[in-house]
């Protein structure tokens, strides 16, 4: 299994590289640069057809690493067979680098009615769509890990949805949603590597009882659980809101469609993730047939018997636990810091749609004698 999630994690690695080198001799070949301030200018210049094909090229790269639909398909198989460390971590940052390309593509390259077409309406569809075949394949799960990465999936729609806004709100609201996602959904993979390391399994058919066998760990499951589900007033909530409320202020069929799509998967996942709860933490032993070997979390942290140095299966919860604690306090440090990191994103989200200033910084323009 692991195997075949690899080799298929290493493939579409190489055929998203292969779209992008394409892509960057294709911007090469038709504005003589690679260099983003000298293209952005260059662009201008060039056949409209061929500023669309570039367009549609780079969106196409970085929407494989972003795991778009219909681009995502390698995303579910491949995270869940990974150790919870390691997952939590590609959960967390690898997709987010694909969305911050699609940013500065969108901002600075190819911004509206500029060069390259107005793709504006396409990426709210295509965020659209990511958020709502994500979170019914999620719905439908019966691994915990294979439902959170499709969670993982659904949660992009909403990045696309900002930056396909196109508006300074809609891209404040996106970055402050990245970085509460890159935090809530690292927490849940932790989260559920403890629940394995306690349960011997992540498959919710299996598992019962640990809420009365792992209190703590419960806990530190259902905070972050609520707050990617949308509760208020965790951050999920309020990066939420800060989208839907772009949207209203945007207006238009297509975007009231995928403010609806929106509230709908904010609603099926955390129908998803209490259906985990539930089964996992709430459900008692005598409900399954096969249970989990119990351990309990206090032999796994508190115990003074346990020798870590002789035993890593029981030194790993150890520093899991803490780590894990520590993402839990962040993520609720971003409700109770939501007011100053909201003004960031904002000024954030203003600096990078100041196109005409960032070329001109990186391009400063040469002073002549007739102006000194």
């Amino acid at each position: 299994m692991r195997i075949r999630a690899g080799v298929t994690y290493i493939v579409v690695s190489l055929v998203s590289s292969v779209f992008f080198l394409a892509a960057i001799g294709l911007v090469y070949g038709a504005t003589g640069t690679v260099n983003m301030a000298h293209v952005a200018e260059r662009l201008e210049t060039i056949p409209e057809s061929t500023a669309l094909m570039l367009h549609v090229m780079l969106l196409l790269a970085f929407g494989i690493k972003a795991a778009l639909f219909p681009m995502s398909f390698w995303l579910p198989d491949s995270y869940p067979t990974a150790p919870a460390p390691v997952t939590a971590v590609f959960a967390g940052l690898l997709t987010k680098v694909g969305v911050y390309a699609i940013i500065r593509l969108e901002t600075l390259l190819f911004p509206d009615e500029g060069p390259g077409g107005d793709l504006t309406t396409p990426l709210l569809w295509i965020g659209l769509l990511t958020m709502v075949v994500g979170i019914l394949g999620a719905a439908v799960q019966a691994d915990i890990k294979r439902l959170l990465s499709f969670t993982l999936v659904s949660h992009i729609g909403y990045m696309i949805f900002g930056i396909g806004l196109g508006s300074q709100l809609g891209l404040a609201a996106t970055v402050y949603y990245i970085v509460h996602h890159i935090t809530v959904q690292t927490t849940l993979f932790l989260a559920v590597g403890l629940v394995e390391r306690v349960g011997d399994s992540t498959s919710i058919s299996r598992l019962s009882g640990l809420m009365k066998a792992a209190p703590a760990i419960a806990v530190l499951f259902l905070i972050p659980a609520l707050n990617l589900g949308g509760i208020p007033p965790f951050s999920g909530f309020l990066g939420k809101t800060g989208l839907l409320l772009a949207g209203a202020e945007e207006g238009g069929w297509v975007v009231w469609v995928v403010i609806g799509g929106a509230v709908s998967t904010s609603l099926i996942t955390l129908y998803a993730l209490m259906r985990v709860w539930n089964l996992a933490f709430w459900r008692s032993t005598v409900e399954v047939e096969a249970g989990y070997r119990s351990h309990l979390i206090t032999d796994l942290v508190e115990s003074p018997e346990i020798d870590v140095a002789s035993n890593t299966a029981s030194a790993t919860p150890r520093l899991m636990v803490g780590v894990t604690t520590a993402m839990v306090a962040i993520t609720v440090a971003l409700t109770v810091f939501a007011g100053p990191l909201f003004a960031l994103a904002d000024r954030t989200a203003q600096e990078i749609g100041e196109r005409d200033v960032l070329i001109s910084t990186v391009l400063p323009r040469e002073v002549t004698d007739a102006e000194a």
